[in-house]
């Protein structure tokens, strides 16, 4: 089996690291990744100036582009066999509810189903980065239950972890995702030149949250599995803007 890693924290990111870590022995692992940390890129290419694909001491590959740059060039440039599955992360922090769309962790695995290729996107829902072993046994449960009983179908998971000891993880649910609020107000401040800076707010908190969602597993102490999709029509109101048309 051939397994393609990627993130959005960047080659150097210890989460990419304690993934290849855990799915090693599972099949040839690849690591293609970005050369800086571009969380929030979400689903962006690189278009306007070339890509170098270089590799660092660790024998893992970078790109001077977004996450989805990475695995568009591992499928599509640099492989002559395509992987058999993708896992994107071990993300430092949550990609649930809202964040899904902005999330390059996210973004990385999109990229890899669209090809028609298996995806997972693992991250540890916490900034203090102290259990990245629990996500990487999740997500080599993950593969491995994969291996044993494929989808047979594109799929696309998100999969969040609580940052916490293993041993005290609940287990593994199936969820949907939430909603936050809307974010905290940009956070205004002056530059030593005297212009006026603008850094983007904090995420909001959890407003749909209640049982059945990701927010609601991992504070409940289990890891969420989501599958996603890419579809972005709205069938419900198909008929409607039909009618509006007329």
């Amino acid at each position: 089996m051939r397994i393609l890693l990627s993130n959005d924290d960047g080659y150097f990111a210890p989460g990419l690291a304690a993934l290849a870590e855990a799915l090693a022995g599972l099949g040839d692992i690849i690591v293609v990744a970005p050369e800086q940390n571009r969380s929030g890129a979400s689903n962006s290419l690189t278009l306007d100036r070339p890509m170098y694909l270089k590799t660092a001491q660790s024998s893992f590959h970078y790109v001077n582009g977004t996450p989805t740059d990475c695995v568009h060039l591992a499928v599509s440039g640099m492989l002559d066999i395509q992987p058999d599955i993708i896992v994107s992360g071990i993300n430092l922090g949550a990609n649930m509810g809202d964040d899904t769309i902005y999330s390059g962790t996210v973004a990385a695995a999109t990229e890899g189903y669209l090809f028609g290729i298996p995806s997972f996107a693992v991250s540890l829902t916490s900034f203090e980065g102290r259990h990245f072993a629990t996500a990487g046994k999740v997500a080599r449960d993950m593969v491995e239950r994969f291996v044993r009983d494929p989808i047979r179908e594109p799929v696309l998971l998100n999969i969040n972890v609580p940052d916490i000891p293993a041993n005290e993880l609940k287990g593994v649910v199936t969820t949907r995702l939430g909603r936050r609020h809307k974010a905290e107000p940009m956070v205004r401040t002056v530059s030593p030149r005297g212009e006026t800076m603008y850094w983007i707010g904090a995420a909001g908190a959890a407003s749909d949250a209640g049982p059945g969602t990701d927010f609601h597993a991992v504070e409940s102490g289990y890891a969420s599995v989501t599958p996603l999709q890419i579809d972005l029509t709205n069938q419900a109101q198909l008929p409607a803007i039909r009618r509006w048309m007329e």
